[in-house]
């Protein structure tokens, strides 16, 4: 089963707006992110997403594109400082293609944990508005690969 980590596109300052909608940039690089995507056949059966505005957003940019056929819902366990083991479950109940839309420091910390046991440990660098896919297997999760905004016109 694939599952796909994205942080949510460029925000808005807290100072400016404290609802953190995505910028125009934001904007524009989530949604080259998931044409690229949908261009290359990704397909997911659910997406997540924190309920934060600047994820719900970035959310529905990946579902008007990937189309999945259970939405884009909002999740608990997926907000900036929550315990990734609460996500870790989730995951490991899913049996097709999910995607979790998040903040930093918890994707991080739930790649960290699915991948090496540890969610201390920085393994994957995010970046706004890009999409990691980790793969999971019958010993354990690799990651296998990585699209940004700056790898798609």
């Amino acid at each position: 089963m694939d599952l796909y980590l994205v942080q949510h596109g460029e925000a808005s300052p807290e100072a400016e707006d404290p609802t953190r909608p995505l910028t125009d940039r934001g904007r524009l690089e989530v949604e080259r992110v998931a044409r690229a995507a949908g261009r290359a056949g990704l397909r997911v059966a659910h997406i997540g997403h924190s309920g934060k505005l600047r994820a719900r957003e970035t959310a529905y940019i990946f579902a008007a594109e990937l189309q999945p056929s259970g939405g884009a819902v909002e999740l608990a366990g997926l907000a900036p400082l929550d315990d990734p083991t609460v996500a870790a479950r989730l995951v490991a109940e899913a049996t097709e293609p999910t995607m979790l839309v998040g903040h930093l420091p918890h994707l991080t910390r739930l790649a960290s944990l699915l991948l090496v046991g540890d969610p201390g440990r920085e393994i994957v660098a995010f970046r706004m508005g890009a999409i990691a896919c980790l793969g999971r297997a019958e010993d354990g999760w690799r990651v296998q690969w990585i699209l940004t905004p700056e790898l798609v016109s």
